[in-house]
This record gives structure tokens, C-alpha cells and sequence, in this order.
């Protein structure tokens, strides 16, 4: 067939959808949508997963915890050295952290103690951090600006928090974390260890876990399953173990997502099922009447198939592109809070652009392909038919 003829069946099929502007209209309007609520969590599950493991890219090797009755306990320092003892360890560090139930605000604070060997556990972590430019200790602290908003701090206020034997503790802000740094500081206070261990009463000889450094990371494991041995009673948590925490959440969260969107996809299936099932009076004598004028089975085929694919190829790239731009741009309004869970402080923090060609492909091959094939089979079955039987209606 010849290029010229080609070129006249595709006119003539964004001629065809031109006619019945309203039909193709409802129908690109609830398939852009769907592409878009479906586009909208790959990317935002992709992306976040990424910033997770990028986060994660400074944590120590392997995290020791002391378990006792099945639940996480204060670890003795002196543990440390047997850790150390091990071949392949390069450093171990006690790490003083814990969390705060703040009753006023009704927020949850992450609290960590940052000075000394526990500034180097968690420098990697936060290279943001700079206890020069803001000094903590004598309680002296840095704090997240979800944490300044929400009590109304502003740098060298004061405030108070609670400790573990229901004193209050006294603290200075000597600095706020930059919003750029969002992510990871929203909820975050910054303090000196002594200050901690005051707050949440930690003895001296206890530490909250151990932070292990290996200098070979393919004997990670390996020397994990040795700390267990040495230490009875404690968990090694390997870095890897805990990037897989993440996206096990992360994607299940995303399924609980994808099940509330059952509905729109459902309502997509129908019209797939529809398309597929038969067409209208006006389409099948349209087809009658191409034949009698001499086109083929093949013809009208193309015809069609332009048409299905004009439609949904649109609608893929619009639902893309409006996904790409709710995620990356706007702030994920629409599937950040189902995805990231309930919290009272919220980090305000814009996503890196990023997408997985996989997943694009993913979703445009359970969107463009079923209806685009769907599209094909009435048309087949129509153009077997007599052109007069379909003129008349027969």
C-alpha cells in the first residue's frame, strides 16, 4: 500500500473522531484520568523510594540493638569493645536518640544527641549539620522548622519539654534547620548527648544502640551473624535490611492506593468492554459504506486503529504529563498523605524529578494497549459482513 494511501486513511480517521467529538471527548476525559491518578502513585512511590535510599546511603553499615522480651532495650556501652574485637570493624559508636510525645502540639519529635563520637555516627546522615556555625550543648539545641512553627520559636527562644521523671528541662534554640533540609529535620531536635540522656534519664554505661562501620561491605552479613554470636540477646540490623523495611512499606501503602482506585479502573474496563462488545448503528453503516466504495477488511482495520490510537496514545500523554506535574510540582496533595501516613508535622519537601522507564512502560501497557486492541475487534467482525446487509441494518 502507498504511502499516499496511508496518509488518507489516518486523515480520514482524525476525521471520523472529529465527527463524534462528544463520545471521544467523555471517553478521553476518564482516560486521562486514570492515567493520571495511576501515574501519579508510580512516580510518587518511585521517588520517594529513591530519596529513602539516598537517605539511607549515609547510615551505618550495621545498627546493634539490645533485645530483651522481644521489645528494644538500652544497650552497655561496653559492648562496644567486643564489637570492635571482630575483624573487618573499623569503628563502632554508641548513638543517644529516642523519641518525644510533645502534649502541646500533639507532634512527635525526633530527638537526637550529636556531639563528640555521636556527631561522627551521624554527620553522614545530616552533612548539613554544622555544630560550629550553630553550638549545641548546656541545653543548647537546633531544631526542625516544623518544630519552630508549631511552637512559635524563633532562633535564642526558649522552651521546655518534659523528661522521663516528669521535670522540666529547659532549652535555648541556638539554630533552625534550613528548609531545604526538610525531609530530614522537620521533626528533629538536635542536642548534646548529655542533654538527652537528662531528658530521657539514660544511665551513663547505656547507650540507645551501636552504630558499626565495615570496611568491607560484602563481609556486612557476615560480621553481623559474628556480633550475634559474641553478643547474645542483641539484633544486628544491616543497612540493606533496612532499605527493604522501606519499600515493603512504601509499596504496600501503594497497593492500598491502587485498591481505592479500583473504581476508576473498573469504569475504564467497562468502556474497554463496551468498545469491544459492538458499535453503534451510525459506525457500522460508515463501515458498510467504505466497503461498498471499495475499501478493504485491512482499510477500515487501520482506520480504526488510528483512531483507538489517537485516543489513547492523547490520553496516556496527557494523564504523564498532568501526573509528572501534580508530583514533582505541586506537592503530591492528592496521594502524599495515603502513601506517607498520618502525622502532625508533615514535612513540606518537593520530590526530586525522577522516573523509572519500567514503570511508564508498566502503565502504558495496561492502559493504551487493552484499549487500543479493544478498538479492533467490533470493527473486525463488522467488516466481514455484506456491505448491503450493514447498510440496511440487517
Amino acid at each position: 500500500m502507498s504511502k499516499e494511501r496511508h496518509k488518507h486513511i489516518l486523515s480520514f480517521s482524525i476525521t471520523s473522531l472529529l465527527r463524534r467529538k462528544g463520545k471521544n471527548l467523555s471517553i478521553f476525559l476518564i482516560y486521562t484520568l486514570m492515567v493520571f491518578l495511576l501515574g501519579s502513585v508510580v512516580f510518587f512511590v518511585s521517588a520517594i523510594k529513591r530519596e529513602a535510599a539516598t537517605t539511607l546511603k549515609g547510615a551505618p553499615d550495621i545498627v546493634v540493638q539490645q533485645i530483651r522480651a522481644g521489645r528494644h532495650d538500652l544497650i552497655p556501652t561496653e559492648y562496644m569493645e567486643k564489637v570492635r574485637t571482630i575483624r573487618g570493624v573499623t569503628k563502632v559508636i554508641p548513638r543517644v536518640w529516642g523519641y518525644y510525645f510533645d502534649g502541646p502540639t500533639q507532634s512527635n519529635y525526633t530527638i537526637i544527641g550529636m556531639d563528640g563520637e555521636s556527631y561522627e555516627a551521624f554527620r553522614d546522615r545530616i552533612p548539613f549539620l554544622s555544630p560550629e556555625e550553630a553550638p549545641i550543648g548546656n541545653g543548647k539545641v537546633l531544631i526542625g522548622k516544623g518544630i519552630a512553627r508549631s511552637r512559635g520559636l524563633k532562633r535564642g527562644g526558649h522552651f521546655y519539654l518534659l523528661r522521663s521523671d516528669g521535670g522540666l528541662k529547659t532549652f535555648e534554640v541556638s539554630g533552625i534547620f534550613s528548609g531545604r533540609s526538610s525531609l530530614l529535620t522537620h521533626d528533629l531536635i538536635v542536642m548534646s548527648e548529655k542533654d538527652v540522656r537528662e531528658l530521657f534519664l539514660i544511665p551513663a554505661r547505656y547507650s540507645i544502640d551501636l552504630a558499626v562501620y565495615v570496611r568491607n561491605k560484602e563481609e556486612i552479613e557476615t560480621i553481623a551473624r559474628k556480633i550475634g554470636e559474641v553478643l547474645p540477646g542483641t539484633r544486628a540490623v544491616i543497612k540493606e535490611q533496612i532499605t527493604k523495611s522501606y519499600e515493603t512499606v512504601f509499596g504496600w501503602r501503594s497497593g492500598l492506593v491502587f485498591t481505592a482506585l479500583l473504581g476508576t479502573v473498573l469504569a475504564f474496563a467497562i468502556l474497554s468492554w463496551d468498545k469491544a462488545t459492538g458499535l453503534s448503528a451510525d459506525e457500522r453503516k460508515e463501515i458498510g459504506i467504505l466497503k461498498a466504495l471499495g475499501w478493504r477488511i485491512e482499510d477500515i482495520l487501520e482506520m480504526k486503529f488510528w483512531e483507538g490510537l489517537t485516543i489513547s496514545l492523547t490520553a496516556f500523554l496527557a494523564g504523564i504529563i498532568l501526573a509528572y506535574i501534580h508530583i514533582f510540582f505541586f506537592g503530591s496533595y492528592l496521594v502524599a498523605p495515603a502513601i506517607k501516613g498520618w502525622s502532625v508535622l508533615y514535612p513540606p519537601f518537593n520530590l526530586n524529578p525522577y522516573m523509572d522507564a519500567g514503570e511508564v512502560f508498566m502503565v502504558f501497557f495496561i492502559t493504551v494497549v487493552p484499549y487500543t486492541v479493544a478498538t479492533l475487534i467490533p470493527v473486525w467482525r463488522s467488516s466481514t459482513i455484506d456491505p448491503d446487509e450493514v447498510i440496511r441494518g440487517i
